[in-house]
């Protein structure tokens, strides 16, 4: 079932044409320590596309690999320490710059080669429904002339798919680590599609929030900004390493199906990349909106408070100004009410009705003046 390309070098660099050509496989000492199992997912080696073994341990694999020069493995861990990782890169010569990055896992998606490995860093993504997030996850991959270690720091994402998907493809695994490599990239950036819609969704939700004059409005759109962002670094970066990768699948392959697929992932990056930038834009552009929005709002809130104010300063005016009328006639009434026995106006006989005509004038000269600066 081998094709031709298997005659080739398995991984990128120039084209091998004998046997003799192929690069030596890694030799790795039988005492070497192992990593733990708990961060072995999964290990296999094959053979013409058909897995031929199930090694429990790495050491087995490269030893397995070892004894049949045409074989292939690949190894997937999730989470292994650097202690581990030290022993990974002993067993299958790693370089060391490489195993920097991969203990750090804090890097953007990049592709480098070193000493005929190919270290690359992939980005995957995932769209949570229960909390409308988006979860980002790292994907470190060594490819190699007959192996590829895909190396995981998340939960996402979860190549178990890509491996069933490889493994019922005899035909397309037996064209060696360039096709473990395509199927990877693909599953990635496939799984790029439902954050898409997931994020398009919250979108269409906030714009509606944001006329509807939700409270919390202007929150979610800066998180969800921060998570198009993110996930516009992960994507953009994709279509320099693809380039690259296309490249040398041009170079090495003359396999067209191979470099066909490839071709297809550029397109989904290329895709992907121009509606997340559309997202970008799209939340700048209701961030503003919804800021003028909340300005017209407060604008109109102020205007409400300074008519209320101006109503209650009418009702305290025409108050106040009934309050000064009937003090007059108070003020008159108390003095008389004083029972002083020498008051001149006790004993004169208009005595009463001129303090009753006293209060009359004094209350009708305020009820004048006030309706005049329009008080009452």
């Amino acid at each position: 079932m081998a094709s031709d390309f298997l005659k080739r070098f398995r991984g990128f660099g120039p084209a091998r044409k004998s046997t003799e050509d192929q690069p030596e496989p890694v030799q790795v000492a039988a005492t070497a320590p192992e990593l733990r199992a708990s961060h072995v997912v999964d290990n296999a080696v094959y053979l013409d596309g058909v897995r031929i073994a199930s090694p429990s341990t790495v050491h087995e694999t490269v030893v397995e690999l070892d004894r049949k020069p045409r074989s292939l493995g690949w190894v997937g861990l999730y989470r292994p320490d650097a202690a581990e990782l030290h022993e990974l890169a002993r067993q299958f010569g790693l370089h060391e710059l490489t195993l920097e990055d991969a203990i750090n896992a804090r890097q953007r998606p990049k592709v480098e080669r070193y000493d005929g490995i190919t270290f690359l860093v992939l980005k995957a993504a995932r769209y949570v429904d229960e909390t409308e997030t988006v979860e980002f996850g790292e994907l470190h991959l060594f490819v190699g002339p007959n192996f590829v270690i895909t190396l995981r720091h998340a939960e996402a994402p979860d190549l178990r798919s890509v491996r069933s998907r490889l493994e019922a493809d005899p035909e397309l695994l037996a064209r060696g680590t360039d096709a473990i490599l395509y199927g990877i990239l693909d599953a990635v950036v496939d799984g790029y599609r439902p954050v898409v819609e997931g994020l398009e969704n919250d979108i269409a939700e906030i714009e509606a929030q944001v006329f509807d004059g939700h409270r919390n409005v202007s929150r979610r759109i800066y998180e969800l900004t921060r998570e198009v962002i993110e996930f516009q670094l992960a994507v953009l970066p994709l279509a320099d390493l693809l380039d690259t990768v296309k490249e040398t699948f041009d170079q090495n392959t003359d396999d067209p199906a191979l470099r066909q697929y490839l071709r297809d992932v550029a397109d989904h990056v290329a895709r992907v990349s121009e509606r997340v930038d559309r997202f970008r834009q799209l939340l700048r552009d209701i961030l503003t909106v919804n800021a003028t929005l909340v300005a017209q709002r407060q604008n109109d809130e102020m205007q409400r408070v300074g008519i209320a104010s101006n109503l209650q300063a009418d009702q305290t005016r025409k108050i106040s100004g009934w309050a000064a009328i009937l003090f007059a006639p108070s003020l008159i009434g108390s003095l008389y009410g004083m029972n002083f026995r020498y008051m001149p106006e006790l004993e004169w006989y208009y005595g009463y009705p001129f303090a009753i005509a006293l209060m009359l004038a004094v209350s009708g000269a305020l009820y004048v003046i006030f309706r005049g600066r329009d008080w009452i």
